[in-house]
Order: C-alpha cells, then sequence, then structure tokens
C-alpha cells in the first residue's frame, strides 16, 4: 500500500469550473448544474503558443496551475504524470481528414500537437519545468493508471497529476463515444505539509465495482475516462474518511483510502 498526502487540486468540467467553486457541489451542499465549461487561451503561454494551443491544453494548464498554486507550489519543485486516454481527438480527426483528401498537406502545428506528450511539452514551455515527465495512457483506466505511477513517483518528490479527456468529432466518436470536456489535476506530496488537505493510501486489487459519484454527477463520471475521478473528489470535498474503489484495467481495481488530515 502506497501513503501519501494531497496538497491541491485543480477541477474543470461542465459546471464545475475551479476546486473552490465546486467543493460544495461534491460534497452535496450545492446543485449540480451541468453549464458549458469555459476554457480561455492560457496566460501561462507566450502569445505565438497561446495561439496555436488546442482545448486539450488549456484544459491541462489550467488544472495543473490551479492545483499548484492550492498547494503554494513552484512548477519547478513537483514532477508532472500526464494521462489521457486518447489526447487530442479533435486534432487527429483533423489530420485524418487531411490524409484522405487528394493534398495530403499535414499541417506541422497539428502534428505536433497530435502526439500524446504534447500537453507536457506545451506545460514545459509555459512554466520552465525541468522536472521529469511522464504521459501516460491506458484507455478507461487512465485515471487510475495516472494516480498510481504518481503516487509511486510521490514517494521520493511532490507530483502534480494532470488527467484529462476531450470529445472527439464524428465519425471516430461514433466508436469511442466521449461527451463531456473534463481535467483535474491533483499535487500529491510524500509528508504532510502546512497545505495537505487529506491522506490517501491506495492499493491494486482484484476488479470490484467502481464507486459511483454522487447522484446528480454519476451520468457525468461516465462521460469522460478522466471522470473516472469524480468519487475520489467528492470523497475530498467531504472532509471525511472514505474507502472507494476506481476501475483500472481488467481485471483489476485501484483501492483507495482517503483520511482527513489533523490541522
Amino acid at each position: 500500500m502506497i501513503r501519501l498526502f494531497v496538497e491541491g487540486i485543480g477541477l474543470r468540467a461542465p459546471g464545475l469550473e475551479g476546486w473552490a467553486a465546486s467543493a460544495p457541489i461534491l460534497a452535496g451542499q450545492a446543485p449540480y448544474v451541468g453549464a458549458p465549461l469555459n476554457l480561455p487561451p492560457s496566460p501561462l503561454l507566450p502569445a505565438a503558443e497561446r495561439r496555436r494551443a488546442p482545448q486539450i491544453v488549456r484544459l491541462a494548464l489550467a488544472t495543473g496551475a490551479e492545483a499548484l498554486a492550492a498547494a503554494s507550489r513552484a512548477p519547478e519543485d513537483a514532477a508532472t504524470i500526464f494521462t489521457s486516454s486518447g489526447g487530442d481527438g479533435e486534432t487527429i480527426h483533423n489530420i485524418l481528414s487531411t490524409l484522405a483528401t487528394e493534398q495530403r498537406e499535414l499541417s506541422p502545428t497539428r502534428f505536433h500537437n497530435s502526439v500524446h506528450n504534447a500537453a507536457a511539452g506545451y506545460w514545459s514551455i509555459a512554466t520552465g519545468a525541468t522536472a521529469p515527465s511522464t504521459s501516460l495512457c491506458a484507455h478507461d483506466g487512465s485515471f487510475a493508471a495516472g494516480l498510481l505511477e504518481a503516487a509511486a513517483q510521490a514517494t521520493a518528490r511532490p507530483v502534480v497529476l494532470i488527467a484529462y479527456d476531450v470529445p472527439y468529432p464524428a465519425p471516430l466518436s461514433g466508436v469511442r463515444p466521449i461527451s463531456a470536456v473534463f481535467g483535474v489535476a491533483l499535487l500529491l506530496s510524500p509528508t504532510q505539509g502546512p497545505a495537505a488537505l487529506a491522506r490517501l493510501e491506495l492499493a491494486v486489487q482484484p476488479e470490484a465495482a467502481p464507486t459511483p459519484a454522487p447522484p446528480a454527477l454519476e451520468a457525468l463520471r461516465n462521460a469522460a475516462p478522466a471522470a473516472q475521478s469524480l468519487p475520489l473528489l467528492a470523497a475530498l470535498a467531504s472532509g471525511m474518511a472514505h474507502t472507494i474503489t476506481l476501475g483500472y484495467l481488467p481485471g483489476m481495481s485501484l483501492c483507495l483510502h482517503i483520511s482527513p488530515v489533523a490541522a
């Protein structure tokens, strides 16, 4: 079992714009209204990169920056784990559409945005951070896979886990339905510092039914792989002890014990 501490949280999803505004909703203290998500260009990026950055990059930067700020950590203080079930589906759609024409001339910007670690590259440009960075994918288990990797690395140093998914355009959406934009970031630390919000203990276990989100958010949990984080976020927002299960790879689940920390 791995033990670590959550110091900061970032969140962007329909009706959940930032952790401070979302925590009462996740804790059941305020109603959930699934309003469209507003993602302006990131102020962290230089102007040229800001124009090139796709929605999925803006999502990753917004959540990662929020988690760091909440923990009062500088980007260079933490390693990063970026996890997404499929990366930038819109860019892939545009590349495939171009390849299906007689012209077949790809935009260099679209090409460099298509790689799975594009968000990590933009993060390093935006923050100047040179700490180790990992980008991974595990289909519907991508959030759990990212959390497990982040937890393993966080036994030695602070880590920012940034998980994100955006919908695919048609016709790809017909075979890979993701119906909501969702991004979440967690700043994880090996020790309990002044910013610690909760203690996490996690372990891989045999496959079990995943813990549902609060009823008003259950449809959103099923709308995007990154939204599988919602039961964990709800537990953190409650400020109470919880044990939850997250879906992981076939035959496996991730068991999490969440405990409040002493003031």
